[in-house]
């Protein structure tokens, strides 16, 4: 929106943007609107589930509406590759309206299965009115790198040589970080773009960007919808996306003012692994809608979600996620007062068939995206046939058209070593937790704050699980070895060495298992004696337990924990310790025991793991 309004700026047009972050202006743009003096509104579909906005807004000026326009329309549908629930919700504000107000349904990245469906929901009488796909300036090539090493040094090598600034996208926010700063590494300038920063700092990115100012954007699709710079060089993509419309939607923000941008695709084996995991959690199980429609019709005066974290397995995001589909359902099932949800007495009927055929629609489109990898007719001809376009040309530049790569595939095996040693040194910092979750430990009489005097320090993993740096071996020692190789004792003795803490620890304990009693202990020991310390395996684990990774939210993953580990005292417990693990989850294990070692007597606690599960 910020993008937008500032091009609308620039061409004379009074815009304006009414959401969560700037409530202190709704007043003066509600007096500017009725008096007929801002000429666009832009909201987010979030908008229309606010009833003050409905009300204090919306209504008012609804007899002024000159034009209703629904930017990327495709959103609207499920059969699409980006379905936004709350765009659901603009059907029935259309609904709602004058007849005579016109709308305008706007998307470059909608097949005719998604075309019928906003039809459906629209209404027959919209006009459709369909462009050529062809990109004229966009130059394809499409790579398969199977290393994330390997993928690392070509970026390096052959990003300066690429005309301009452009985007890197990845599928996942770890690896737009670990990529953005392996490429300061290498003096290009970079950095990272994704949901989990501030605003702020986003719209600072974007400026950036749009000024030339740095080289590339390493981001996930945070940077997506409405972003505009039309003298943009070139689209890397660091990874595979999980369907053709989601590429075209990627690599199309390249060249949109420049007469030659490049599209790069490359290709890597995590990309199946985390598409996979996109499609799975895509929709929420049956299970989970039936789970928290069961706790909902059982509570005599509702619940919030936090409560329903307490009595479900499953994540806020995953209760979160059923409560919109369920609430955008007409008739809806729930409702909402306040904090509260409540069922009502429409009765729930799942579309399972529906919702199968769409996961096997995310597979096929998936199945596509791999055929597009090996494609041998032109790259461009490919993508307009995949959204029906009905004139699809070859484009005459794609390296498929020119029989020859764009771009060198080759990779300097140098910058290869220098990509494996910076994923070995990439250190991934174990945040400390700072609250217990309510009503989660009560045999151990933990709540509220987590104090000074109980709280883990801030801890570090040697790798990501499954990364090219230490990853792979992590698990290979964890589920096929079962021991820890002597390199991943040096690896974690070089990350302690780098760490430089203060105070120094005087010792070494690990995290107990009823599953696997040696592997880990087995780990620490030699960590232990390559550190100089003792090792004390003063730990118990005095119940078994479900797998932390299993658990699926704050309550459920701490309450795993309650009265499931006993501490030996010993002499020298007193000074600080590093309390070592494999796998770090959910980082309620290491806060748990960290307050029971220091309610023990222990020093600081330096919580250290082989490998932070990056899902």
């Amino acid at each position: 929106m910020r993008n937008q309004i500032a091009a609308a700026q620039r061409i004379g047009v009074k815009a304006a943007t009414i959401n969560s972050s700037n409530t202190d202006e709704w007043e003066p743009i509600q007096t500017q609107l009725l008096a007929g003096e801002i000429d666009i509104l832009l909201i987010s579909p979030e908008r229309l589930a606010n009833d003050e906005f409905r009300e204090k807004i919306l209504l008012p000026v609804s007899q002024k509406i000159g034009l209703f326009v629904v930017d990327e329309a495709h959103c609207i549908s499920d059969w699409g590759h980006d379905f936004r629930p709350d765009y659901r919700r603009i059907v029935r504000i259309i609904q709602a309206l004058p007849q005579n107000i016109p709308v305008l349904a706007t998307t470059t990245t909608a097949n005719n299965r998604v075309v019928n469906d906003i039809i459906a929901q629209l209404g027959a009488n919209l006009r459709i009115s369909r462009g050529t796909l062809t990109r004229e300036s966009l130059h394809l090539q499409n790579m398969t790198i199977p290393n994330p090493a390997a993928r690392m040094a070509w970026l390096a090598q052959h990003l300066p040589q690429l005309p301009g600034s452009g985007i890197i996208y990845t599928l996942t926010v770890k690896d737009a970080e670990r990529v953005a700063d392996w490429l300061k590494t290498q003096d290009i300038d970079a950095q990272a773009y994704h949901s989990e920063l501030e605003s702020d700092v986003r719209e600072t990115l974007e400026e950036q960007l749009l000024k030339n100012e740095i080289k590339a954007l390493v981001a996930t699709t945070a940077l997506g919808m409405g972003f505009d710079k039309p003298d943009l060089g070139f689209v890397i993509h660091y990874q595979r996306p999980g369907s053709v419309v989601h590429y075209y939607q990627q690599v199309g923000r390249a060249g949109r003012a420049v007469e030659k941008a490049y599209g790069i695709l490359l290709s890597g084996d995590e990309d199946l692994e985390i598409t996979n995991y996109f499609i799975r959690t895509a929709f929420p199980p049956e299970i989970h809608t039936e789970q928290v429609l069961n706790v909902l019709n059982q509570a005599e005066d509702g619940l919030s979600t936090p409560q329903m974290e307490q009595q479900l397995n499953l994540s806020k995001g995953q209760i979160d996620k059923v409560l919109k589909l369920l609430s955008l359902l007409s008739p809806a099932p729930i409702t909402k007062q306040n904090s509260r949800w409540y069922a009502t007495p429409v009765f729930y009927q799942p579309d399972t068939e529906k919702i199968e055929k769409l996961t096997q629609i995310r597979y096929q489109e998936q199945a596509r995206m791999l055929e597009y990898m090996q494609s041998q007719q032109c790259l461009m001809s490919f993508l307009a046939t995949e959204l029906d376009d009905p004139y699809p040309t070859a484009c005459g530049k794609c390296a498929v058209c020119l029989g020859k790569p764009l771009l060198p595939e080759t990779y300097s095996i140098e910058l290869v070593n220098q990509a494996i040693q910076y994923l070995r040194r990439s250190d991934q910092i174990i945040e400390p937790r700072k609250m217990w979750t309510a009503q989660a430990l009560p045999i151990y009489g933990f709540s509220g704050k987590i104090k000074d005097d109980l709280k883990a320090e801030e801890g570090r993993a040697l790798s990501l699980w499954g990364d090219a740096g230490w990853g792979e071996l992590v698990k290979q020692g964890k589920y096929k070895d079962n021991y820890f190789d002597d390199t991943l004792v040096q690896g974690a003795f070089d990350m302690i060495q780098r760490w430089q803490l203060q105070p120094v620890p005087t010792w070494v304990t690990c995290v107990p298992s009823l599953n696997r009693r040696e592997l880990v202990p087995n780990f620490a020991q030699r960590l232990a004696e390559k550190l100089g310390l003792p090792f004390m395996p003063i730990l118990q684990k005095t119940r078994q337990t479900h797998l932390q990774k299993n658990m699926s939210n704050s309550y459920q993953q701490a309450h795993n924990l309650d009265d499931a580990f006993a501490i030996a005292n010993w002499q020298g417990m007193s000074g600080a310790v590093f309390l070592v693990d494999d796998i770090v989850n959910s980082r309620w294990t290491f806060t748990v025991i960290a307050a029971l070692l220091r309610r023990g007597g222990s020093g600081l606690v330096f919580p250290v793991a082989l490998a932070l599960n990056s899902f």
